[in-house]
Parts: structure tokens; sequence; C-alpha cells
């Protein structure tokens, strides 16, 4: 190449660096430090996402600005803002929510591809007034009477769990409880959510399970295509590229054929019932705006994504943590045992009651949230309160929950496995917004209650009837962030013990 060839090419790289500073100053000329950022990428690389321990980008950021606590950071050229100051997250979560009401936003609208026109439909992704419409129509299958009636379903499959464990726990050197924990949960989302049988547990090649572990494995690229659509999703769109891998459209079939069943007349009382009485009530026109067929499908859908891995970690976390435990692990088991002696069985009031026995879940999702960080979109100009920082519609702020969940600042000890801070009488000990495992305010976890009577049918019946041990050579608990949620990594080996009748 010629002096002019390298001449330009130096230029354009000089012209693009200088490019790249420019719109990496967005916060620093708002104020705002940041901490370094690569050219181009800026912090992405760090994302919640992608990053395999977010939690220590976390630590890194509330150590190097603990005084502002909050500072700026990149996704490529999109500004992000991390707080993690409990008065700020006060008035973005709950006092100012109008102005944060959005997630961010991932945009298939003209998607070639059924699975991704699908995925637009889930209330988690929707934003504005179609998200208040929807978050709306769903939230009454969420109360207490709605999940009563489906209670029965959980623990048929929670019996099933125990059995199956305790039978490998004879046969096996240890049971790989997080495995387990995951095929009780799809089972259990498949009768709730669709009524469907598919016996996971004692099926190895099970179809639910199979294509629900394939869409969870985070390839390199999925992660890829999750980067394009994030920086450029026409260029998906243009080559009809799907960012959903095959798998999920084994789900949208699934859903499709028990919606049909079900309006040619079987019912079961699930969450799949409790829906369509919303969307085919003649009394209720103004549904079928909100809640369409293909809206219905991805509600179904995205109580798989929402409800099977976070569960089945927690699960395998906290039968980690009691079973490292064992005086909290007796403590409990006892007074799950006053359950049965004082209801003749493990009834609905029963288990929901049970002080320690939320106390040990709530720890655990201290501990092990099952998201490390959550976010809100601002969408009007927003001052924050107490500064002259300024927020514009677009930017995204995120929360670092992992490093909240573990700041010495509100937890003492913030490592340890310490059930009795969640008891009633040490509620009052607990700053508000420093324990958000599902979120908090409005667009907070919708089937959060669901999922912890879910563990706790699980773990109750599980304590019942075997006693929990690390195995050998797997008394530690490593975890990773894969897409954004957290879970254990080469999973939760433990011993079952069967109990000595008493």
């Amino acid at each position: 190449m010629g002096v002019e060839t390298w001449l330009l090419l130096a230029t354009v790289a000089v012209l693009a660096w200088l490019y790249s500073r420019w719109r990496h100053s967005y916060w620093a000329s708002r104020g705002v430090a940041s901490p370094p950022a690569l050219p181009f990428i800026g912090h992405f690389h760090k994302s919640i996402f992608i990053n395999k321990k977010p939690w220590e980008f976390q630590t890194e950021c509330r150590s190097r600005f603990r005084e502002p606590s909050m500072c700026g950071l990149y996704e490529f050229f999109k500004p992000a803002l991390m707080v993690w100051d409990i008065e700020m997250l006060k008035h973005i979560l709950v006092k100012d929510f109008d102005h944060f009401t959005d997630r961010r936003q991932f945009n298939f609208d003209n998607a070639a591809q059924e699975r991704d026109k699908m995925m637009m439909e889930m209330l988690s992704v929707k934003n504005g007034p179609q998200w208040k419409g929807l978050r709306a129509i769903m939230s009454p299958t969420f109360t207490s009477g709605k999940m009563k009636s489906m209670y029965p379903l959980v623990c048929e499959k929670a019996d099933a769990l125990v059995k199956f464990s305790m039978n490998q726990a004879t046969k096996q050197p240890h049971v790989d409880m997080k495995k387990n924990f995951g095929r009780f949960t799809i089972d259990t989302i498949a009768s709730c959510a669709f009524g469907l049988e598919c016996n996971s547990l004692v099926n190895e090649k099970a179809e639910f399970p199979r294509k629900a572990d394939i869409f969870f494995n985070m390839t390199g690229l999925r992660l890829l295509k999750f980067v394009i659509v994030m920086v450029a999703p026409k260029i998906l769109r243009t080559f009809n590229i799907s960012v959903n891998p095959p798998e999920v459209d084994f789900f949208i079939n699934a859903a499709k054929a028990t919606i049909a069943a079900r309006r040619a007349g079987q019912k079961r009382g699930d969450f799949l019932d409790l829906m369509l009485e919303v969307l085919d009530n003649p009394d209720n026109p103004d549904s079928k705006h909100v809640l369409s067929d293909m809206s219905l499908v991805a509600q179904c859908v995205l109580f798989i994504i929402a409800g099977y891995d976070t569960t089945a970690s927690l699960l395998a976390s906290s039968s980690f943590l009691l079973a490292k435990n064992k005086d909290e692990q007796q403590r409990l088991r006892d007074e799950v045992r006053q359950i049965v002696a004082e209801h003749g069985d493990l009834t609905y009031h029963g288990i929901m009651e049970n002080k320690l026995l939320d106390a040990c879940l709530q720890e655990t999702l201290r501990l092990y949230p099952p998201a490390t960080g959550l976010e809100r979109s601002c969408t009007k100009t927003y001052t924050l309160p107490g500064t002259d920082l300024t927020l514009e519609p677009g930017d995204l702020v995120q929360v670092p929950v992992w490093g909240i969940h573990h700041d010495s600042r509100y937890w003492p000890d913030p490592d340890a496995f310490i059930p009795d801070r969640f008891l009633p009488e040490n509620k009052s000990n607990i700053q508000p917004f420093t324990h958000i495992p599902f979120g908090m305010g409005p667009r907070n976890c919708l089937a959060m209650r669901f999922a912890l009577m879910e563990a706790k049918v699980a773990l109750a019946k599980l304590l019942l009837e075997a006693e929990l041990e690390p195995a050998p050579g797997h008394e530690n608990l490593v975890v990773t962030n894969a897409g954004g949620l957290l879970r254990p990594k080469d999973g939760v080996k433990l011993l079952l013990k069967p109990l000595k009748e008493e």
C-alpha cells in the first residue's frame, strides 16, 4: 500500500477513536464518573447478559464510586446509569415509577419468524400502556385463591420429586439435586401452565426438559445474536435470523394445542384455564385488545422461561445451604413437622404461613438472587433527587442486585447464611430496598408468590424424608451467570440419607 492509503487508514482510525471518545463522554458531560471503558465497546463486556461473573464488576464499581453510589456505563455507545443509592432506588422503582415504566426495548416488531413475534407479546418485554393493560389482566391469576387451586398439582409433582430422588440416593454415590429440581419445576410448569403430564423425572428423554435445557444453554452464537439485537436488530430481520433457538417452537406448538383442547371442553383449573376465562369472557370485550391468542401463547412460554431455571436454582441453592448448615436444617425440619402435627398434612395455609421456611428461602435469595441485576428505562425527563443529574428518555438505569444483597452496610456478615434475618421479629432491621430478588414496585415479578409456593412445598417435603449433606468433593457451591440469570455452575451434588422414624 502507498503512503496515501496508510494516511487515509490512519485518519479513519483517529476519527473513529475520536468519535468513540465523544460518544463515551455522555456521562462525564453530566458530572457522572465512569470506570475505564474500552473504545467502541464501552463496558458491554461487563454486562449482566454476557459476563459470567457480573457481581465482580458490581463490587469494583461500588468500591470505586462508593460516595456517589452510582456510576455511568456504556453498552457500546448506549448510556446506562448503575445506581445503588437506596433512597434513589425508592424513587426510581416506586415513588416516581411513572418516569421508569419500561424495561430495555427489544425490537422484534417486524420479525420474520413466529418465535420472535411471540417474544414481543410477553409481559416482561411489553412496555407502556400495553404492559399496563396486560399486567392488569394477568395479575388476578396469581391471587391466593387461584394459587390455592393449583396447590394440589404442585404437591403431586413434589411427591414425585422426593420419591425419585430418594430412589436415586440408594443407587448412586450422590444425587444431582439441581437436575432433579429442574425436572420438578418443568413438570410443575407443564402441569400448571399447559395441563400436560411430561413425567420428566422418570423419563430421561422427556421433551419438555430437553427443549428447556437447550433454550437455557447460552452458546456463543446466541450471545452474539443478543449483541446484534441490542446494537443493530435490523441485521437479524434482514437476514431472517431468529434470536431464539428453534426449541421455542416446541413450546409454542404445545401451548397452541392445549389452548385448542381447552376450548373444546377440557378444563383443569390451572394457569391456562384462568387466562382463557379472561380472554373468552364476553362481559370483558376490551381484554381482546390486550390479550390475543398469540399473547396467550406468549404468556405460557414466559411461564417456562421465567419459572423453570430460576426456581430450580433457588431450590438447589437452598438445599445446599441447609446441607452445609445442619443446625438450621434440623430446626427447619422440626418446624415442618410441626405443620404436619397441627394440620394433619402439609396444607397450603401451613406451608405459606411457616416463618422459618420463608426465612430460609429469602436468605437464599439474598445470597444467590435469580437475577444479579435489574433494569428500568427512563420514559420521561427526570432529575434524580438530591442531584443535578437529569436523565433523558431512553437512558437505562441498572440496579446491581447482587452487590446490594452483599453490602456489609446493610447485611452484617453478608456472605453467611443467617435465615433469622428474615424472621418477623427481625424484619424491622432490614432496610427497605436492600432485598430485591424479585424486583420492586409495579414491575416486580408477577409470579413471585407462585415460585415461592412451589419452592416451599418441594423443600418441605424433601426435608421430611431425608437428611441433606454435601457430597464428598462437592462442598462448595460455584455459581455462574447465564444470560442474566444466576445458576449453580456444575449442579448441586448432595447425599440424601433417609430419616429414621421417630
